[in-house]
């Protein structure tokens, strides 16, 4: 019962924070003239501030004493928070360059990417399905190498900063908020330091556009903050493979707000390249639809087993104890006949 429990409360986390991550494009244009690197400053520095106080509010201090007796997880850490930075550092730039569509291939990508990584680094091995899926893909960063002139190399970098960045946080194993605020520690001074130097320079825009752009600045830590904590609460409740169908989610607002909203072009190679990284992704979904059906199936039929084997188990000593009680019963002396009196 614990279990689905869990496993609910991860399925909402992973769509909020897919949710808002899908909308978030609607939110950096406003922060214009900041630049992407600022607002990735502010990013990190405000989010820390939002995080410290999530923490002072539920009192949830304990993992931090643990936490600075493992190095190898604080380098993993420190390794999380430089590849989330670039991810969100790239996406502000894409969006604010007005290549929305291009920034949500790189999340449309992003499962297969995951794949790949899992073949190259940890050695696993795919199923037909799951190889089917990432060449049709292959085909079609290169259909769109064509269309665009040259590789997609921010979808590239997009995916695969974003993967492994998934694949850092399984490996630490640290509650969302944690390991935010972990994150957003590695980076505070850095990013701090920069907005000082800017402010110095005067090429600051903290201040100089007005209170309105000034509150748009600092929310960066929430609307940031927020999804990664959903995020690394979800990615620590449910497997991988449910974590990759929800992040579907994202890039599917991403492309339609790059249309519809941001009124992106689409030429025709360009949906010719989308339509294959389309069918890549059904492909995979449907293989690990199926999957998961035939798991549960099977594990369906061991627990059967294991009961009709404990059932057996039960009756087995009731029915040697009847066994030995007639073989008793066959051992036992039979009274002779009484003698006929003379």
């Amino acid at each position: 019962m614990k279990a689905d429990s869990e496993q609910r409360s991860g399925l909402l986390y992973g769509i909020g924070a897919y949710g808002m991550w899908g909308l978030v494009p609607l939110f950096w244009p406003l922060l214009e003239p900041a630049g992407a690197t600022e607002i990735l400053a502010h990013r990190m520095v405000w989010s820390l501030g939002v995080v410290v106080i999530w923490l002072l509010a539920l009192r949830q201090w304990g993992w931090v004493t643990r936490l600075m007796r493992e190095p190898r997880k604080l380098g993993l850490i420190a390794v999380a928070a430089v590849t989330i930075s670039l991810n969100w550092g790239f996406y502000i730039w894409a969006v604010n360059s007005d290549r929305v569509v291009e920034a949500s291939l790189g999340y449309f990508i992003n499962p297969l990417v995951t794949i790949a990584m899992g073949v190259l680094l940890l050695k696993e091995r795919l199923r037909p399905a799951q190889w089917t899926a990432v060449l049709i893909a292959f085909a079609a960063v290169l259909v769109l190498a064509v269309g665009y002139g040259q590789p997609p190399w921010i979808s590239l970098v997009l995916a695969f900063s974003f993967a492994t960045y998934g694949l850092i946080k399984k490996k630490i194993n640290l509650g969302g908020l944690e390991s935010l605020a972990a994150e957003t520690a590695v980076l505070f001074l850095p990013a701090l330091g920069y907005l000082i130097w800017l402010g110095a320079t005067g090429s600051a825009t903290f201040g100089r556009e007005g209170g309105g752009h000034m509150a748009l600045l600092a929310a960066t830590g929430v609307v940031t903050a927020l999804p990664l904590v959903c995020f690394g609460a979800a990615a620590i409740r449910v497997p991988l493979s449910t974590l990759g169908l929800l992040q579907y989610l994202a890039p599917v607002f991403q492309f339609l707000l790059g249309v519809l909203y941001f009124h992106e072009a689409m030429p025709p190679e360009r949906w010719a390249g989308f339509s294959l990284v389309w069918l890549a992704l059904a492909v995979l979904t449907w293989d690990a639809l199926r999957n998961a059906r035939r798991t549960r199936s099977e594990a369906l039929r061991l627990a059967a087993a294991a009961a009709t084997a404990a059932a057996s188990a039960e009756k087995r000593p009731a029915r040697e104890r009847d066994a030995g009680q007639e073989q008793g019963a066959a051992r036992e002396p039979s009274p002779s006949p009484r003698e006929p009196a003379t």
